[in-house]
């Protein structure tokens, strides 16, 4: 995760700049290569065992994670054009999900507020027919995407199976700006919040696509895996 010179989080909602950077997997060398426009390509140990402790936040959770090193932090300080650094949660760390969505147990890393998200392509598809210019699930940025179904039928499933794994559906996902965000050149537009105001918007006032989903059981899931709804 990137964070301020405060620690703390930085996502596309105030840095829309991340668009630019590209991430790849060295599974040779165990790890992850971070490159961006202007600047040489950074890589990262995707375990890493050693680095300061530091606190950081993530809205309203603080944890512990290992910094990253002043290289990392040059590099991400120099794309974002701001004090930054780049650091590691380790599986020693436990940052619970909301208490109020969650089991005991239930545990997420640094993403938003649940380990995983899932969409459908039909939604997309149903929401796109209602848009000038249709939009990548990209915009969506989901973990887990899913076709076969009807449009918006998984705001409903409250557990699923993906492949072997397991999931607890147990809220739909609020979207916000991040989604008028085009994530090969970072420019925003409108869209698809504007167009989702005028169907998806529910009583709290927030639009939803999606719907977080926690895993019961580890597990490896795999593009072509059988999507089962179980409630």
């Amino acid at each position: 995760m990137i964070v301020d010179g405060e620690g703390t989080f930085v996502t596309q909602r105030t840095a829309p700049r991340l668009t630019g950077i590209d991430v790849a997997v060295d599974e040779e060398r165990a790890a992850l290569v971070l490159s961006a426009p202007g600047q040489g390509a950074l890589r990262l140990a995707l375990a890493p065992h050693e680095g300061e402790n530091v606190r950081v936040k993530v809205w309203r959770d603080e944890v512990r994670a290992l910094h990253a090193g002043e290289e990392a932090a040059r590099w991400a300080s120099a794309f974002l054009r701001a004090p930054a650094s780049i650091v590691f949660m380790s599986d020693a760390v436990e940052r619970p999900v909301r208490p109020d969505f969650a089991r005991e147990g239930d545990h997420v890393s640094f993403a938003d507020a649940f380990p995983l998200l899932l969409t459908s392509v039909e939604s997309l598809d149903d929401l796109n027919a209602r848009l000038d210019r249709p939009l990548p699930m990209d915009r969506f940025r989901p973990n887990v995407v899913v076709s076969g179904g009807l449009p918006w039928e998984e705001d409903e499933w409250r557990r699923a199976s993906v492949g072997p794994v397991p999931l607890r559906l147990p809220k739909g996902c609020n979207r916000c700006v991040v989604t008028t965000t085009d994530q090969l050149t970072g420019e925003r537009g409108v869209e698809p919040l504007r167009a989702m105001a005028t169907f998806r918007r529910r009583p709290d006032g927030k639009v939803y696509f999606g719907i977080n989903a926690v895993p019961d059981a580890r597990g490896t899931i795999a593009v072509g895996d059988p999507v089962t709804v179980l409630d």
